[in-house]
């Protein structure tokens, strides 16, 4: 797959062979620069390296001011229908503006959203949705196509190349996955812009994070995809969480603890359940990339996640903990003495990785 395209935003370069960054957006109010700042603090804390916010009326647009200026990371101001709105957003300080020209009011309106993207240096998002295409796509294709979604991108790509302005990104989200794949499929044969990735309205944190590993996962597994954005019906903060899960799936980038555990059978003796989510929601947060093992059979446990950094394997009233598949020492006790003996040798091994690491 050829090459995309790179842009900037902020200190992140989207594009270009670039590592795939990893965006969310908040859903505080954009007026109170108190709670979205602190959420955005949260977002960085969770690994998000781009945030976008809505930008809704105008108090938000000056608002935002402040947020750009104080910001952990770098922002990219969610307009529509408005092309003033924009203006005053990149004025602000925004570090790129997502837009669908088609609903910021005609070409004269377009230029003036350009023209003060040029004067700043930063780079625009042409978004398509497919609940939201024009209507003479909508007849001339028979409903919302990938060949629909793809022509309203390029369509409105050709009014931004009009003015000489080639800081762009695409997307075309659907909140189907088979639609959704097929049409970055064909936008990346038809031009080489950057490709923001993701499943729109995916729904809650489960359903959400499925629908949104599958439908990024196959483009990502294709070399689709220059930064990706999960979207879930859920705190923002997941979202980040659950996209570096994927990019870590793929072997694409790794943050934080990669936690192995066993499905569980009937050989098993502990609260293996109880334990494994214990162990992740204590590793939440963690930035360091280790893997740990969580099983549930002390023979064949080690064995079996030997390639894990460091793991515990459970069984009747106690548990051996081993690093890369060698036993260190056996715990007795019930989940709450397996737990700490875990975290107790968890943190001896950072220490250590730290330490190697100056």
């Amino acid at each position: 797959m050829k090459q995309r395209k790179a842009v900037r935003i902020g200190s992140i370069v989207v594009g270009g062979g670039a590592p795939v960054a990893v965006q969310s957006m908040t859903n505080t109010d954009t007026r109170d620069a108190a709670a979205t700042l602190a959420q955005i603090d949260r977002l960085a804390a969770a690994g998000c390296e781009i945030v976008r916010v809505a930008v809704p009326d105008e108090q938000a647009a000056r608002t935002l001011a402040s947020i750009c200026r104080d910001s952990a990371l770098p922002v990219v101001a969610d307009i529509h229908f408005s092309s003033s709105l924009a203006v005053l957003a990149v004025e602000a300080g925004a570090h790129a503006l997502r837009i669908n020209p088609g609903n910021i009011g005609g070409r004269v309106k377009v230029d003036r959203v350009v023209d003060a993207a040029k004067a700043h240096g930063i780079s625009i998002r042409v978004g398509v949705n497919a609940g939201s295409l024009e209507k003479d796509l909508l007849e001339r294709f028979g409903g919302s196509t990938p060949e629909a979604m793809v022509e309203s991108a390029l369509r409105h790509v050709r009014m931004l190349e009009d003015r000489a302005f080639d800081a762009v990104k695409l997307s075309l989200k659907a909140s189907s996955v088979p639609v959704t794949v097929a049409a970055y499929r064909l936008a990346a044969k038809r031009c080489d812009y950057p490709l923001h990735i993701g499943i729109t309205e995916a729904g809650t944190l489960l359903r959400g994070a499925v629908t949104s590993a599958v439908g990024i996962g196959i483009l990502l597994a294709e070399g689709l995809g220059d930064t990706i954005r999960v979207s879930l019906t859920h705190a923002p903060e997941r979202e980040a969480e659950v996209a570096w899960r994927i990019l870590s799936a793929l072997n694409l980038r790794r943050r934080g603890p990669e936690i192995i555990s066993c499905p569980t059978c009937g050989r098993t003796e502990i609260d293996l359940i109880g334990l494994a989510e214990a162990v992740e929601e204590r590793l939440r947060g963690l930035a360091e990339s280790i893997s740990v093992a969580v099983m549930g059979c002390v023979v064949n446990g080690p064995g079996e996640a030997r390639e894990a950094d460091i793991g515990i394997a459970g069984g009747r009233g106690k548990g051996t903990i081993f690093r890369k598949g060698e036993p260190l020492r056996t715990v007795s006790g019930g989940r709450d003495e397996l737990l700490s003996a875990l975290m107790q040798e968890i943190s001896l091994l950072l220490q250590e990785k730290r330490k190697n690491s100056l």
